[in-house]
């Protein structure tokens, strides 16, 4: 290698060294570096850890002697400004040929023999370079892979745990207990353990699996939902209290309308056949009397959360109740409906026949007047005044039938 060249290639390698150092650096300096280092681990993750720290150990070892050996040319190369055969042939050695000699103890099981002198196993620097990239490449994408688990489930436990923050905060302000939130405290407890002790346990296919997390997010959100509705009502209690009074007042007016159109139907329908009568408003009268505001020193269970729970219950019995009260009335004054509309087909046909010119048709008069009296004579019978309706329609039709031919 002459003067030049070897200058030259000094100058590509240490560029070279430079390159490789930083980039060592920057690894160590990753997201997911630094929380494997910091980390007590157990598991798949604790093997990769291991598998980590074994590698960069090595990576850096490598780099130590490849600097050492770039050290030594340098300063061999500043000391001599025109370097004889002698100190040529020295850089050459140094930067082309065998010069990175590894400790024993860093030559593979592999490449020993039952009956050779332990002696370090000695490499060019591109030999290095080329070990040390694969090196470096496995530990980046273990670094990586972990990073990509492990920062998305830990960005989503920091979700989950404000979740449980925000229950707790919620229990405390409303006393009273939620049998819920031990279970999910205590299934965020066993995941968040493995999170941050072993989070490649909870990898599938290289990517974070939140199910558990999720799992316990959603229950967690329910719960806290319930809670907010109990501050809501504990902070509007009498208003609250209120509103249901008066559910319940329009549920007692609705069952006594249907109570009194029930008693009109039963007067003026003959044999009807009517859907029993709702009778809630009481009942659940006697269970929002019962609705109190906690009790300091009260049993356990019974904070606002409780009585959140019971009062959105009457809310939505006094709701069904006043539904199915109005369905009720509807369905029975259907009857009542259905007698005048029996009638004003009847003035109808009667229009009708006097504009064909029966006015005087004695039979259809007749005819007229039975309807007639069974529709407005109570109790009304709606089968037998349908009956004479039909009849009396029949015969107008003939009749303009008949003047047709």
């Amino acid at each position: 290698m002459s003067r030049d060249e070897a200058d030259a290639s000094l100058a590509r390698l240490l560029d070279e060294k430079e390159r490789i150092g930083a980039a060592l650096l920057e690894l160590e300096a990753h997201q997911g570096y630094q929380l494997l280092e910091g980390a007590a681990l157990d598991g798949e993750t604790l093997r990769v850890q291991s598998d980590v720290r074994s590698r960069m150990a090595y990576l850096w070892l490598l780099f130590d002697l490849y600097g050492r050996v770039l050290g030594a040319a340098e300063d061999l190369r500043a000391r001599h400004g025109r370097p004889g055969q002698a100190q040529l042939a020295e850089l050459t050695r140094l930067l082309d040929g065998p010069s990175v000699e590894l400790p024993a103890k860093e030559v593979p099981l592999e490449r020993r023999t039952l009956l050779s002198v332990p002696s370090g196993e000695t490499l060019t620097l591109r030999a290095a370079v080329d070990r040390m990239t694969p090196l470096y490449e496995e530990v980046a994408q273990a670094v990586a892979g972990l990073d990509t688990v492990w920062s998305t489930l830990l960005s989503r436990l920091a979700e989950v745990e404000a979740e449980r923050r925000a229950v707790d905060e919620l229990l405390a302000s409303l006393g009273g207990v939620e049998p819920g939130f031990d279970r999910l405290r205590a299934e965020l407890e066993d995941v968040a353990a493995t999170v941050r002790a072993d989070p490649l346990a909870l990898a599938r296919d290289g990517l974070a699996d939140t199910a558990r997390l999720d799992g316990v997010r959603t229950g967690l959100a329910a719960l806290r939902r319930t809670l907010e509705e109990a501050e809501r009502l504990r902070d509007g209690f009498s208003g609250r209290i209120r509103g249901v009074a008066g559910a319940l007042e329009l549920l007692r007016e609705a069952e006594a309308e249907a109570r009194a159109v029930r008693d009109e139907v039963r007067a003026k329908i003959a044999a009807p056949v009517l859907p029993d009568l709702p009778a809630s408003a009481a009942a659940l009268a006697d269970r929002l009397a019962a609705v109190t505001r906690p009790r300091s020193g009260a049993a356990r269970g019974a904070g606002w959360n409780d009585v959140a729970a019971r009062v959105a219950d009457l809310e939505r019995a006094a709701d069904t109740a006043l539904a199915r009260a109005r369905e009720t009335t509807g369905v029975i004054r259907g009857l009542l409906d259905r007698r005048e509309e029996l009638r004003g087909r009847l003035r109808a046909y009667q229009v009708k026949a006097a504009r064909l010119g029966h006015a005087e048709d004695a039979e259809l008069a007749r005819i007229y007047e039975q309807a007639r009296e069974l529709l407005w004579t109570s109790p009304c019978d709606l089968r037998r005044a349908t009956v004479a309706l039909t009849g009396y329609q029949q015969a107008i039709t003939s009749r303009a039938k008949g003047a047709d031919r």
